[in-house]
């Protein structure tokens, strides 16, 4: 029986939960509050499908890495310090959970997500008409040490089934012919994939309410609850909502409307930024990832963007100069037919993704309320696994058993 579906967010993980819904019958409504998504994690990101990403981001050497890069003001990473019992129990967290025994335990739930979702981005791009360019993605390297951590992660990903193959300059050259790159060898993995996230939103949307779907222009500000449902959702305009069942998908913003119902989602917001060259005087055949300047690097039909840093900074949405001028100057630094100059007039994107301590995104019934879908904590891998992620909501809004086991990412988990 069809079920009437309220989701909070539009963004990758919401449209694409909205889609599999829609295409399934169930009539849905999406809340929205900017309907751009330009202040959202979905239109600005690096656009990449990556099978690749089987280690969550709680894993062992992070938490040495990020104190060594807390220094530099143009590094990838930084924690903004503040008095804050949130921020401090999600440190704790992560750091409980960054262990060579939860990357065990949680490799294989990851790869058969990661698996998943490239195929239902497959068929969605076949039957929604947008491209996907499969022709895989390169983890580039300029030092000895950094191939050779790379070279181990490949031989790890071959236990689990994933296709990785090491590349020294001459091979990397091959696989890339449209740019030069500056880097001793790196890892490409063919599994991987990129698309234009524009092209992507565009796509869902226009199939959303092809199927009934409605878009509604506002922003979700209080959940009323009770006897174990969630009774209505307040708009900041005064409109009030219910449905069947509700989905809150809205990233970081999720972990305040989830606090009035009594779930404490363990989330901090993860900036990152993104720079779209318009003209690129060498667009790359393949995306990248730049592994000394944790950079990643997308070309989108005839534009190129360049996308980095991860700081922890609660909701903070402002930019840093240094850090973005160090994102250019990574970029640069691999890709020599371009300069810093280059990016002089461009306008930076801004984004915080929803990062868990775990690395796992939350992704089930909320505990106490029978009509409450938990979607978020994706951290870097939102778009990735957005597809994945709807398709496993709309099992559970139908009473399907999902075909992956979901018990490590039930939202009550901490």
């Amino acid at each position: 029986m069809p079920k009437d579906v309220l989701i909070v967010g539009g963004g990758v993980v919401g449209l694409s939960t909205a889609h599999y819904l829609a295409s399934a019958g169930h009539p849905v409504r999406i809340i929205e509050r900017d309907e751009s998504l330009a202040k959202s994690c979905s239109e600005g990101n690096a656009g990449m499908v990556v099978p690749s990403h089987f280690i969550p981001l709680a894993a062992p050497g992070v938490i040495s890495q990020g104190l060594k890069w807390m220094l530099n003001p143009k590094s990838p990473f930084f924690l903004r310090p503040r008095l804050s019992p949130t921020l401090a129990r999600w440190i704790w967290l992560f750091a409980k959970h960054s262990t060579k025994k939860h990357v065990a335990d949680t490799q294989e739930l990851l790869r058969d997500l990661s698996l998943e979702s490239r195929r239902l981005h497959v068929e969605l791009s076949e039957n929604e008409n947008f491209p996907l360019i499969q022709k895989g993605l390169l983890m580039l390297c300029q030092s000895d040490a950094g191939l050779a951590e790379e070279a181990e992660v490949a031989e790890h990903a071959h236990t689990l089934g994933l296709e990785a193959e090491v590349c020294d300059h001459k091979r990397l050259k091959e696989l890339e012919p449209n740019a030069e790159i500056t880097a001793k060898g790196g890892v490409w993995w063919p599994q991987d994939c990129h698309l234009s996230p524009g092209q992507f939103i565009k796509a869902l949307r226009q199939s959303i309410l092809k199927n009934g779907g409605e878009f509604i222009s506002d922003e979700a500000e209080k959940l009323e609850a009770a006897n174990g449902k969630v009774k209505s959702v307040t708009t900041r305009s005064g409109r009030s909502f219910s449905a069947d069942t509700i989905l809150l998908a809205g990233g970081i913003n999720t972990t305040e409307l989830a606090k009035q119902v009594g779930l404490a989602l363990p989330m901090q917001g993860g900036k990152g930024y993104s720079l779209t060259l318009p003209k690129p005087v060498a667009n790359p055949l393949l995306c990248s990832l730049l592994k000394e300047g944790r950079v990643a690097v997308t070309p989108m039909g005839e534009t190129l963007r360049v996308a980095g840093t991860m700081e922890i900074c609660g909701t903070n949405t402002l930019v840093s100069k240094p850090r973005l001028q160090g994102v250019i100057e990574a970029f640069c630094k691999f890709y020599p037919q371009y300069s810093p100059s280059d990016f002089a007039d461009l306008e930076p994107w801004v984004g915080l993704r929803p990062c868990s301590p775990d690395g796992l995104p939350y992704l089930g019934f909320a505990p106490h309320q029978d009509n409450l879908i938990i979607a978020t904590g994706h951290s870097m891998m939102g778009l990735s696994l957005a597809p994945v992620t709807g398709k496993l909501v709309a099992d559970l809004v139908s009473g399907t058993k999902p075909a992956i086991d979901l018990a490590k990412l039930a939202p009550g988990r901490f």
